[in-house]
């Protein structure tokens, strides 16, 4: 009878288990279900918004700004998801006309005080910000699909300001995408040096135009980022364009 009573209660936790997993299951499925935004993801329609609106020209950085450094970290398996999630041979990056125009002009004025710009990334194609998603799901940090990112509209950039001297990175307290509240603009607990590169880089972006993203001192937007279509096509055909 006892042995009798220890199967019952075993096979009523395994049933209990499983009904969770379940429900846990289906918890997370409808969590992750969401409806695709309107994505443009061919050419020849992004061609035909551009010719109704020249400020949606994608414009390659370097063709713009040719002194202009960059440091492609989804290119390589040097970021935090320690994978490739551009191909490996990018060497192109992309934004909107008015944003390239305005970060022309911060590069113009770093140039004065013996600083440039470097970019570690740019526009984002959409099925990448949906494979961030899979493997993050941090709305802090990564992109819901559902809405896109400024990444995607090619409004969006990350960088950091370097020393024409040597080429190195001036210190930032942290590198890029670190995703500890040191990153934070509102993180004060820095030395003076740092503070101040952190408040050259947010000064001069900002006069041009720029947002700043409080949890990222390397993520500026440019405004208005809902007039410009979510793009999801590749770099080289972009690049075919110039």
């Amino acid at each position: 009878m006892h042995n009798n009573i220890n199967i019952f209660f075993r096979f009523r936790w395994i049933v209990i288990l499983i009904l969770l997993t379940f429900v846990g299951s289906e918890t997370i499925a409808q969590e992750d279900s969401y409806k695709r935004p309107a994505v443009t993801d061919k050419l020849k329609h992004y061609k035909e918004q551009v010719s109704a609106d020249s400020t949606k020209r994608m414009i390659e950085l370097k063709s713009l700004i040719p002194e202009i450094k960059y440091d492609f970290r989804y290119a390589s398996t040097n970021n935090f998801m320690k994978r490739l999630m551009y191909p490996a041979n990018t060497s192109v990056t992309f934004l909107r006309l008015p944003a390239a125009n305005a970060l022309k002009k911060v590069q113009q004025e770093l140039k004065t005080k013996g600083f440039g710009l470097k970019i570690f990334d740019a526009y984002r194609p959409y099925a990448v910000t949906v494979k961030f998603w899979e493997l993050v799901k941090d709305e802090d940090y990564v992109a819901h699909p559902r809405n896109g990112s400024g990444h995607n509209r090619g409004t969006a950039v990350d960088l950091t300001i370097i020393n024409l001297s040597n080429n190195n990175e001036l210190n930032m307290g942290t590198g890029f995408d670190n995703f500890s509240d040191t990153a934070h603009h509102s993180f004060t607990k820095l030395s003076k040096d740092i503070l101040q590169n952190r408040l050259l880089l947010k000064s001069l972006m900002e006069k041009y135009g720029f947002k700043a993203y409080e949890k990222e001192w390397w993520h500026y937007s440019w405004p208005d980022a809902a007039k410009f279509e979510i793009l999801d096509i590749e770099f080289k055909k972009l690049k075919k364009e110039l």
